[in-house]
Order: C-alpha cells, then structure tokens, then sequence
C-alpha cells in the first residue's frame, strides 16, 4: 500500500477516520494524502456563488490547519488539499488521479430519511472507487 487518501469533512465519523488512516499510513509507510471538498451551493448568482465558495474554502482550510498541526505533533507527513465540487465525485477524481490504493472515510449516520434523499457520499464512492474503500464508524 503506497497511497491512502482520506476524506475529511471534520466530522466526529471522519475523526475516526483520520485515526484509522494515519494509523495504516504508519504501519505501511504510505503517503496519506487528505482531502476535503467544499460543496459550491446548488443556486444562486455567479457573485453569490463565489462568495459561498471562498467561504467554504476558508472553512476547510482552517479545518485542515487544525488536522495538519495534530499530524505533524503525531510525527507522520500529510499531503492536505481543498477541492471544490461534489464530494463523492471529488474524492473518486483523486483517487484515480493520486493512484490511491485505499480510500478511508468516514460513515455519516444523518437518518434513513436523509440517506433515500440526497443519497450518501459513502455509498457513491464504494460503488465507483478504482481502489479499496474503508468506511469508518
């Protein structure tokens, strides 16, 4: 195992996640590359647009300083990047792009409701991932 990629939203399940990551990262020596995906609002003017994604931006990346300030006091070295776009989609483009083995992520538990709804980003990344896909708890 070379490269895990994990997808991070700051959740309590990506939490887990992280853990689960860095600890396999460690075991194999494999890169851990981290992502999380700033989802652009489903409508809205291009002005509107912008604004609510250099927000979410911002967002994700002082989410990730945090993240990156606990990996580097943990001692194992992190790839940390922000995307904009659906997050299952995202997270599929780079794995294939990263050549990730193993993709870990975590498991968001919103409802049964929710789930039939909007579909879950979990279930779209396990049925057309190009590698391994840990789902964490």
């Amino acid at each position: 195992m070379k490269t895990i990629l994990l997808a991070y939203d700051g959740s309590q399940p990506a939490i887990k996640a992280y853990d689960w990551a860095a600890d396999l990262a460690a075991k194999y020596g494999a890169t851990l590359r981290v992502l999380m995906v700033a989802r652009p609002p489903e409508f809205g003017d291009d002005v509107e647009t912008e604004a609510v994604i250099e927000s979410s931006r911002k967002h994700c990346r002082k989410v990730l300083d945090a993240l990156r300030e606990k990996t580097q006091a943990a001692g194992l070295a992190a790839q940390f990047e922000v995307t904009v776009g659906h997050p299952s989609e995202q997270i599929i483009l780079r794995a294939e792009e990263w050549g990730a083995d193993l993709i870990v992520m975590g498991h968001r538990g919103t409802g049964l409701l929710s789930r039939w709804l909007i579909g879950s980003a979990a279930r779209q990344v396990i049925a057309y991932a190009p590698c391994a896909v840990m789902v964490v708890r």
